[in-house]
């Protein structure tokens, strides 16, 4: 009797549910991958003084080898986008794409968790050691002025905290947004019982609270993304159906998502005084005194926010599809109200 059923809800799916879709698959995975390209780009021009693409589009007429590979760099990824479609397009779903992008943004946000997490707590006990004068009784005078460089600290404490929170990222499961926010809370909690209780208060304790609530807001919003739970005043697509929906929210991924997505990466990364790059190249710190090191952190933290954004944008735009054509497997979000 089960398999009469079954078999009976597969006659209904309509055959266009389950044609692949390799042309909507290899965009998707296209643009991801040039997102990943540009930023090695930005990286390589940035820190290691590559010559980026311009010289291709002028100059005296002669062209670097490096110039050459970071051109190619772009079209390598879009063939490989192609050729993994190709080899995938049979026995792969767009619910299935949609998915693997969905772990995806979930592994980078769980990593930047844990690195926040690891570096908001130890930058603020160096902090805490050095406002109170003791970290030169602790590590040395020599150790003690090399932390009080920001490049130091950045290279030596903050990038293996990065690195560690990455590898544990790897080995855990869920969103840490409940805990994130519980550490805003406690951290802000400590700055009014310190204050008012003791007449204590330190620049390094305010810091901590905005690096914290400044990852939450940003870092969550690939999650809020994925679980529909952005608010949504609206009078015309409640009334949608789900594939009128689905369609609805395609379009809308890529027109104003991914668009708003690469209006940040270009217009903050472009060049080495833009937004983005120029805090972290030149690890900028606040001038409060013996307050945290990581206002350099923050501004790669609207970074991190257009990666995922994008990533689940596209993994959006791909569910959606799925949802406008009829495919099966729906996903069931559990709060589906239209707010």
């Amino acid at each position: 009797m089960t398999s009469l059923t079954q078999s009976s809800e597969e006659a209904l799916v309509p055959a266009s549910a389950t044609r692949p879709a390799p042309l909507l698959r290899t965009f998707a995975w296209a643009v991801i991958g040039i997102m990943l390209v540009y930023l090695l780009n930005c990286y390589l021009i940035f820190w290691q003084d590559w010559p980026g693409m311009l010289p291709l589009f002028g100059g005296d007429g002669r062209i670097d080898v490096l110039v050459v590979l970071q051109a190619a760099s772009y079209v390598f990824c879009v063939l490989a986008a192609a050729v993994f479609v190709m080899r995938t397009n049979e026995n792969r779903t767009l619910r299935d794409d949609s998915s693997a992008l969905n772990d995806i943004a979930a592994y980078i946000i769980r990593a930047a968790f844990w690195a926040v997490l690891l570096i908001g707590l130890t930058d603020a006990l160096i902090s805490f050691l050095r406002v109170e004068g003791m970290l030169e009784g602790i590590v040395g005078s020599e150790m003690d002025n090399s932390l009080a460089r920001a490049r130091i600290r950045g290279l030596y404490v903050h990038m293996p905290l990065i690195v560690i929170g990455a590898l544990i990222a790897s080995m855990t499961r869920g969103a840490m947004f409940i805990w994130l926010a519980l550490a805003v809370v406690a951290a802000e909690l400590s700055i009014v019982i310190t204050r008012f209780v003791f007449s204590y208060e330190q620049a390094f304790m305010g810091d901590l609270v905005r690096f914290w609530y400044a990852a939450l807001f940003l870092f969550a919003s690939a999650y809020t993304l994925f679980e529909d739970g952005h608010v949504r005043v609206d009078v015309i697509y409640a009334g949608f159906s789900s594939r009128t929906r689905g369609k609805v929210n395609a379009v809308g991924a890529v027109l104003l998502g991914m668009l708003l997505c690469w209006t940040i990466l270009t217009m903050g990364m472009w060049s080495k005084r833009s937004i983005l790059i120029a805090p972290l190249v030149g690890y900028e710190v606040s001038q409060s005194g013996f307050g945290m090191y990581i206002k350099y952190l923050m501004a790669g933290f609207l970074s991190i926010f257009a990666v995922t954004m994008m990533i689940q944008f596209a993994s959006s735009l791909l569910e959606s599809v799925a949802d406008g054509r009829g495919e099966p497997g729906a996903r069931k979000i559990e709060s589906e109200i239209i707010h």
